[in-house]
């Protein structure tokens, strides 16, 4: 009797995130928010070009997407959140490995004390 043969997993879908990063930037298109920083609390969700794991060239390391995060936030003033966002996702979707790119964005201080955060998604996505 023969042993049915092994299959190999075929890889689906593969994910790097960040998620909770807070970041001190200037933001904001109102007169009180010039010239002081504020924090903004960013999720990232790059999804991958399989296969990936065998080495770190083959993936987007994660300390790229604070990198990018940080640049942007000390790269001077933005007026709006949806800017930033946009930035950040083109800047994460330039990772070789990156197809599909989902930024948020939150203000927590945007609508204090009413809400927790006011913000923004943004998907990028490329062929």
């Amino acid at each position: 009797m023969t042993e049915p043969l092994a299959l190999e997993p075929r890889c689906l879908s593969a994910k790097v995130f960040v998620r909770g990063l807070t970041v001190e930037a200037e933001i904001g298109v109102h007169a009180h928010e010039r010239g002081r920083r504020q924090p903004l609390i960013i999720e990232v969700e790059l999804d991958l070009v399989p296969p990936v794991w065998r080495s770190i060239g083959e993936t987007v390391n994660y300390e790229r997407v604070v990198e990018h995060a940080r640049a942007l936030a000390a790269g001077g003033h933005v007026g709006l959140v949806e800017t930033f966002a946009w930035r950040l996702a083109r800047a994460c979707l330039a990772e070789g490995r990156a197809r599909r790119v989902r930024v948020r964005v939150e203000k927590p201080l945007a609508l204090a004390p009413h809400a927790d955060a006011a913000g923004v998604e943004i998907v990028l996505e490329r062929d």
